[in-house]
């Protein structure tokens, strides 16, 4: 049979709360001491109504259940506290009443069990969720661990080595003095950079992708001084610079990611090739400002704005979607786990143009897609936020196709491509399809 609700015990269970319920008053200011208003003790909470430590709960509790009757031996104004609250029940009841205790408050036998039972159902619900929440495994765990240290070996986020690129020219043509000593010091650091960051074997990606001191070489012995630019575009040698910096940051990058350099050197070609400029879209997320729609990197030379950009040769069919991903980017707020993960599917497409092991390579991307749904359910974001986070990859295909067209038209121009790096030019000059 079931027992008569109780307007009371319905509020409690629904609460689940023990027959301690704090009050209100106590939520406000949690560093106010408590003190039980019948006889000063330190308080548990609200009991019946009333701030009180535990024995006045159960003095008061017994003494209404056993409908008891006390006399007071002396006149009745007997003063209660911790040491005394024994000698005069008459008086302690009278105390627990005035400050607001009551009988109604105290629960039957049988609501007190039912009660019990709730809260120890509700303790098993919990344990049940509790054990089948997805959690990452330790290998997924390790890959995300892996990931994170790339990222932050290869992303400054103090932005100091961009003082080694040839300077930013927002007004008036680029001085040849300036430029290339800049640029050339410029090309030294990366290969000096890369001497420790890649292998020397004759096989490798490294070797086969680029020979810095080949292109060093090169770079001071056969390419013209920088002219006077005609058409405005000051800025096209640093960002050609900071672009070919980013290459290199992407292919340290890349090196780290587990299974990457299990590729052959010509898949791990290709798909660096057909996906830099995606991940260094996806990199420079983390220095975009919504208040500007700018990139800001450190001091005020090295924040770029859409004009910057256009000096470089770029033009709005590029600039315009590109300012707009990296608005909707920023407004998922990935945290740096998400962001590593999807630089990382980015980068392992089996269909790159130009990749020969589709499978070993799907198999790769696949299992970082696994892994970072299940850190998505672990915890709790958005059941929307992977599919938000793919829909990236498709928007960064189109960026990445416009780009190409612009760059084409940039590097089939001799007074501009002279203007490139060696590094951006073999990237993005050999087109793999």
């Amino acid at each position: 049979l079931s027992l008569p609700a109780s307007p009371l015990l319905a509020v409690m269970e629904s609460m689940a709360v023990s027959t301690s319920v704090m009050g209100s008053a106590d939520e406000f200011d949690r560093n106010v001491p408590r003190i039980c208003g019948v006889c000063g003790d330190k308080a548990t909470g609200f009991h019946f109504n009333a701030m009180t430590c535990e024995g006045c709960k159960g003095f008061f509790r017994r003494s209404m259940k056993r409908k008891a009757t006390f006399t007071c031996p002396f006149n009745g104004s007997c003063t209660i506290t911790k040491d005394n609250r024994r000698h005069c029940q008459a008086c302690r009841l009278k105390r627990c009443v005035e400050i607001g205790m009551m009988k109604e408050f105290i629960l039957t036998d049988e609501e007190v069990q039912r009660k019990k039972d709730l809260i120890m159902k509700r303790k098993e619900e919990e344990a049940l969720r509790e054990a089948s929440r997805p959690r990452l495994s330790e290998e997924q765990s390790r890959v995300i661990s892996m990931l994170v240290e790339a990222h932050r070996k290869t992303y400054d986020d103090s932005y100091s080595d961009f003082k080694q690129f040839r300077p930013p020219v927002r007004e008036g043509p680029v001085t040849r003095s300036a430029s290339r000593a800049a640029s050339l010091n410029s090309l030294s650091n990366l290969s000096d950079a890369s001497s420790d960051s890649f292998s020397q074997s004759p096989e490798s990606v490294d070797m086969k992708l680029m020979n810095f001191s080949n292109l060093l070489a090169m770079y001071q012995g056969n390419s013209p001084e920088p002219q006077k630019d005609p058409t405005g575009l000051s800025m096209l040698p640093h960002l050609a610079d900071l672009v070919s910096y980013s290459i290199q940051k992407v292919i340290g990058f890349a090196k780290m990611i587990p299974g990457f350099r299990d590729l052959t050197a010509d898949d791990q070609i290709a798909l660096l090739k057909s996906s830099a400029i995606e991940i260094i879209m996806l990199r420079s997320n983390q220095s975009f400002n919504l208040e500007d729609m700018s990139w800001t990197c450190g001091s005020p030379d090295f924040k770029y704005c859409i004009n910057d950009v256009t000096r470089a040769g770029h033009t709005m069919e590029l600039l315009e979607p590109l300012v707009k991903f990296q608005v909707n980017l920023k407004k998922l707020n990935l945290d740096e786990e998400e962001h590593v993960l999807l630089m990382a599917i980015c980068l392992l497409s089996p269909d790159r143009p130009g990749v020969q092991d589709h499978a070993r390579i799907e198999a790769l991307q696949d299992k970082l897609s696994e892994i970072l749904q299940d850190y998505i359910r672990v915890h709790r974001r958005s059941r929307l936020l992977y599919a938000k986070m793919i829909q990236k990859l498709a928007d960064l295909r189109s960026l990445n196709e416009e780009h190409s067209k612009q760059y084409r038209c940039l590097s089939f121009q001799p007074e501009h491509s002279t203007q490139l790096t060696p590094l951006v030019l073999e990237v993005f000059g050999s087109e793999v399809s």
